[in-house]
């Protein structure tokens, strides 16, 4: 039998196993003396090693190999697992399995050993007798050492505690999936990338339309999946009568290039068991993140880098941008207004009373009467694609400037203000260190981070640091998908490939909506040049 590595990536689906792959068996013998305790602390904590991404079985107290003895006398056969030398089409994460039993009964270099070694579990040997804890310490450092480790994701040589930190990822990616029984209301263009998402390490959850969906959820006593702006409203509502658990997926927040609206596929999803962070009328994961975690000092390092590394790519929800930067008047306050898609949710949930664009710049030039006010759409409602358009003479009563072609981050940095409802503008203005106003409550708001005009919401108040905010938005709330190898990754990776310019294929299914768009924007541009 082929040697497997002890620490090795999930056979994640549709993508070769030497993409994926975090550790090579090596041909030579390593110092195994140089793998440190606190590694293999790392490990047992992080739960990686083995199939650890395999099924769960419960009620298990006894865990052999096959052909080793052991002694099962008291025990019914539902107690007792018996794993075969190799590795089954459908795995048993060892880790959750070992952590129930009682005894283990495997050779000392046997990963069922050494899993039960760094869990503290009593192995067995063939011979009956209990091996001493230091003798399978030992055989994971000799496992660990019997490997060279690589990036996945680009390549490069890495360490042991590099491989481990990956699987750690994927392992939380994977376990926040496990209940997830269906998942219904994702468009057919997102669910290549969503069933990538949401793959629990053994399968992807079927989609199928609500009322299924949701019958198929209650009968595994699992979670329901859903996007919320394309599902029934009384959905929620009836999956609460009968007690299933609704996890709600929206896009991230460093999406990916492109748009929603032009079928761009998400880069980067969140998974909210609580509510959803735009709906500011009940608490969310991330809300609850941002209130009550304890934010370590290497989290927060990580955040400024990450921080950093957007700023200096250039990286917004947007893509890379284009355009050319323009004038403001010398001497006079500057703000710019970012307009709104007006029937998305986060306007409808966050927006706190304002009733869309219109009401929004009004309220702006009421706020800064004095102030050279620059309007900006948002992108798709100026392609034609969504809701909130406001024409020309409109926007002129209140701003001075309609701008559609700027830089937008140039044009953040530029000005003395930023002006939003609950746009994700703000949030990005905050990450460059720019003064911002909220009309809105969106979930940057709150924090001691911003000028709130908003009645003040309860479950916020507490004051952060931009770095805080940027740990739980950006690296421990949202999940994201490489678009180069297609694998889980983390922020550093998506902010290296936006910068970069990598991104997924074009379909033909994103090509027919933008030519949908344009005839969109022509009509109404026809519409209002023949109504004056």
């Amino acid at each position: 039998m082929k040697a497997r590595p002890f620490l090795r990536s999930p056979p994640f689906p549709g993508i070769a196993r030497t993409v994926a792959a975090v550790s090579i068996v090596n041909d030579a013998v390593h110092d195994a003396l140089a793998v440190p305790d606190s590694l293999l602390d790392q490990i047992a904590q992080a739960r990686v090693g083995g199939t650890f991404w395999g099924h769960r079985r419960d009620g298990v107290k006894l865990v052999a190999r096959a052909g080793c003895p052991f002694d099962g006398q008291g025990l019914g056969p539902a107690e007792i697992a018996i794993l075969p030398a190799r590795e089954p089409s459908r795995p048993v994460d060892p880790w959750s399995l070992l952590a129930q039993a009682r005894s283990v009964h495997a050779p000392v270099e046997d990963e069922l050993a050494i899993i039960g070694g760094l869990l503290g579990v009593p192995v067995h040997g063939p011979d009956g007798t209990v091996i001493a804890p230091e003798r399978l310490r030992d055989a994971a450092r000799q496992a660990i050492a019997a490997a060279t480790y690589r990036d996945c994701f680009n390549g490069a040589v890495a360490s042991a505690e590099d491989a481990v930190r990956q699987l750690a990822d994927w392992r939380r990616h994977l376990d926040g999936n496990r209940d997830i029984a269906a998942a219904s209301g994702m468009a057919l263009w997102k669910r290549e990338a969503m069933r990538r998402f949401l793959w629990d390490g053994d399968r992807s959850p079927p989609f199928l339309s609500a009322p299924a969906a949701l019958r198929r959820a209650r009968r595994a006593g699992g979670s329901l999946a859903v996007w919320p702006s394309r599902v029934p409203a009384d959905l929620l509502e009836e999956a609460r009568a009968k007690a299933v658990p609704i996890a709600r997926v929206e896009d991230g927040f460093l999406r990916s290039k492109g748009l929603g609206a032009a079928l761009t596929p998400p880069g980067s999803v969140v998974i909210d068991r609580q509510g959803i962070y735009y709906d500011a009328s009940r608490p969310s994961d991330l809300e609850s993140l941002l209130a009550t975690h304890d934010f370590p000092p290497a989290l927060i390092e990580r955040a400024r880098r990450l921080r950093a590394a957007i700023r200096a790519s250039g990286v917004t929800k947007y893509g890379q941008e284009a355009g050319r930067m323009f004038d403001l008047p010398p001497g006079r306050r500057t703000v710019l207004v970012v307009g709104q898609v007006e029937d998305d949710l986060s306007v409808q949930l966050g927006g706190a009373g304002v009733a869309g664009n219109l009401d929004l710049l009004q309220r702006v030039r009421q706020a800064e009467p004095d102030a050279h006010i620059i309007y900006r759409p948002h992108p798709d409602v100026q392609a034609g694609l969504r809701r909130g358009h406001l024409s020309d003479a409109v926007v002129h009563r209140h701003a001075d400037v309609l701008d559609t072609g700027a830089p937008l981050m140039t044009l953040v940095q530029a000005v003395d203000a930023v002006h939003v409802l609950s746009s994700l503008t703000g949030f990005e203005a905050l990450l460059r260190d720019r003064p911002v106003t909220v009309h809105g409550m969106p979930f940057y708001a709150g924090w001691g981070l911003t000028r709130d005009l908003a009645e003040p919401n309860g479950r916020r108040g507490r004051s952060l640091t931009i770095d805080q905010l940027v740990a739980a938005a950006l690296i421990l709330y949202p999940r994201y998908l490489d678009p180069v190898t297609r694998l889980p990754c983390g922020p550093e990776i998506m902010v290296e490939r936006l910068g970069s310019g990598s991104t997924s294929p074009t379909s033909w299914l994103i090509r027919l909506r933008t030519l949908q768009g344009k005839l969109q924007r022509f009509m109404t541009l026809s519409a209002e040049y023949l109504h004056g």
